[in-house]
This record gives structure tokens, sequence and C-alpha cells, in this order.
């Protein structure tokens, strides 16, 4: 029998990402939705058409809604009923967030997008592939706050392809310290940049972005101990800036390794990281955590954004750095929108299911 799920945010994009990924999945059924005052009352239909031009407000390319949810009546999100659900998926902005997870998460499994949460001493901030035994905190979190339920959080959109590949890396050789400059998809930024603010431009300042990366990676890499997870020693230095792509994020690393390493054997370590997870063919799953590109012209955003339906982190332009000790410099494109939100978060659920978390 499925899990019926709940989304609540459903009318914006990160929510629209996860609906689509919940489309005829095997595991989970759409069986409620939930957004603000203002789409209260009416069909999911209803609350994504403008009622006197027609103009329907689905942002997820290649994809119409799913069926089963347009004829669902969206609720308020602060009284959403729970009766029967088994899931609920929390994409809603962050103010949002911290008022209405802990209200989900008293009593059922919450898969969060937002931030508020994230940083919680209890709350496991998950990458499906990398950090998949954090969600042994679980029962901490429960017993802690009373809870039926709980948090799991996905992390910033930034700090996702970041983090796997730096997985992969730290796995083989340990990871010291790095460098990294990002040049982020405008989707990030939601639907309120300014389209004459980004054409032609980038702009060299994201809000918070910077200090989530530093914050974030150290706790996805981290390790599990009594009750917390530790952070990973590893030091960062992040610029993020905004460029005129519609989705993707693309970042320029220069990392640190502890030990020496060979140019084989770094294309090695990317290539062959997660292939436990990966066989564990869950639906949203990719086959491989990290492609690796030889054409030196590659990773692009316009071009590898969508392998695997977006949920592989694209690698390439990999090179000795000149100034860090026992240093690689490389390029990445990760997808902010798929594996970095909607359907990264159904991908954790599947996991979490898979582990017995969610029942």
């Amino acid at each position: 029998m499925k899990i019926k799920a709940a989304v609540v945010g459903a009318t914006g994009i990160a929510g629209q990402k996860v609906l689509a990924a919940l489309d005829n999945h095997p595991d989970f059924e759409i069986a409620a939705l939930a957004a603000s005052e203002r789409s209260a009352g009416k069909t999911y239909k209803e609350a994504i058409t403008d009622a006197s031009s027609g103009i329907r407000r689905w942002y997820v390319a290649g994809s119409e809604p799913p069926a089963e949810a347009l004829a669902l009546e969206v609720q308020d999100a602060k009284s959403l009923s729970l009766d029967g659900i088994g899931v609920v998926f929390a994409a809603v902005e962050s103010e949002a967030a911290r008022e209405l997870e802990p209200i989900f998460a008293k009593h059922l499994p919450t898969i969060s997008t937002a931030r508020p949460h994230r940083m919680d001493a209890d709350v496991p901030l998950m990458v499906p592939g990398v950090n998949m035994e954090h969600a042994a905190i679980i029962p901490e979190q429960r017993r802690r706050r009373g809870w039926k339920g709980y948090i799991a959080a996905t992390p910033n959109c930034t700090a996702i392809g970041l983090a796997i590949t730096l997985k992969a890396l730290d796995i083989k050789f340990g990871v010291d310290s790095l460098v990294v400059t990002t040049m982020q998809g405008i989707s990030g930024a939601g639907r309120d940049l300014p389209a004459l603010d980004i054409l032609e431009n980038i702009i060299p300042y994201i809000g918070r972005e910077e200090e989530r990366v530093r914050i974030e990676t150290p706790k996805i890499l981290g390790r599990l101990g009594e009750g917390a997870i530790t952070d990973a020693a590893i030091r960062i230095s992040a610029t993020c800036t905004r460029s005129a792509v519609l989705e993707a994020h693309t970042e320029s690393v220069a990392v640190s390794l502890k030990r020496t390493a060979s140019e084989a054997e770094v294309i090695a370590a990317f290539e062959e990281f997660g292939r436990d997870f990966t066989k564990m063919n869950l639906h949203n799953s990719p086959r491989r955590m990290i492609t690796y590109h030889r054409d030196p012209t590659r990773p692009q955003p316009r071009l590898d954004r969508d392998l695997e339906r977006g949920m592989t982190t694209s690698v390439g332009r990999l090179r000795p750095d000149e100034v860090m000790p026992n240093g690689w410099k490389y390029m990445l494109v990760s997808h902010n929108s798929e594996m970095g939100a909607g359907r990264g978060a159904v991908l954790l659920a599947e996991y979490l299911r898979h582990a017995g978390y969610i029942r």
C-alpha cells in the first residue's frame, strides 16, 4: 500500500518540483496539498490558474501537474489535516517553516527544504547518497522533543553538489580546506528576481548564501556521535554569485587534500562514489552520483543540468592547484531545483522509507 503524502507549499516552485517527483510514484501517493490562506479553499487547478486570463502558474518544465493533484482542495497550511497522512513534504519559505514544521513533525515524518531547522543539533541535514548514517539521530530527536514524527532537512542547494564531490574526495584522501566560487542559476532566487537585474549580468552577492555553504557543508560531512553530529574540520572560503542562467549552479572549486593524489586517483574517486547507494535503485536515484566529463569544455549548465533528471552532479576541468598543498581544482554543475530541492527531497524520503523511518 502506498504511503499518503502531504505537500505543503504546493503552489511554489519547490513544492511543484516535489509534486512532479511524486507523480505516479510507486511508494507515495499525493493525498493532501497546503499553501497560504490566499490559495486555501480552491482546487489545486484553480490555485495555480489565473481566473481572468487562464494563465497557469506551473513552473516545472517538460511536465504537467499530476492529475491526482489537480482536483484536490488546497488547505491552509496552518490548519492542515493530517488524518491518514504518512509523510509531510514541507517546501515553504523560511519564516513559515520555522512555525509550521514542528507542528507537522510532532505527529509525522517531515521532509524540509527550508533553512530554519537545518542546524538544530538533533536534526539530520541529509544529502541522499552522502550521509545516510545521520538518519540514526532521528530517535534522539523524537526522544528530546517528545514527538512521534521528526524533521529531516535537505541542505541549501548550493551546498549539495559541493558536498557530494567533497565526500567522494574525503573518503579517499581527506579534505583539509577549499575555496569555492559559485555562479548560481536564476531559479534559486524564486520568482522575485527582476529580469532586468540579471539580464547580461552577474550579481556578486546573494544574501546569507556564503554563510550557509560555510556552516552547512561541515555538518553534512560530519560524524554522528552520542546524540549529536560533530562537524567535519574543513575550512571553507566561499564566494556566491548569481548568473544569467535559468537553472543549475556552476561552482569552481579548489581543494586541499590531506594526502597526495594523482589525477587518475581523483577521477576514480569521483566516478566510484556512491555505488552502494545507487544500487538500492530508489525511484528518483541517479545511476551515478557523480558524472565525470573528460571534455575540457564541460560541465556546462545548459548541456549537463538535466542529466539523469537533474540528479547527478557533473564534474570536469580537473587540474592541479598551484597554491594549495595537495591541491586540485575542478568545476561542477548541480541542478538546484531537482537534486537541490524537490526531487532530492523525495529521494530522501525514499531512502528513509527504505531504512524504516517512514512506514
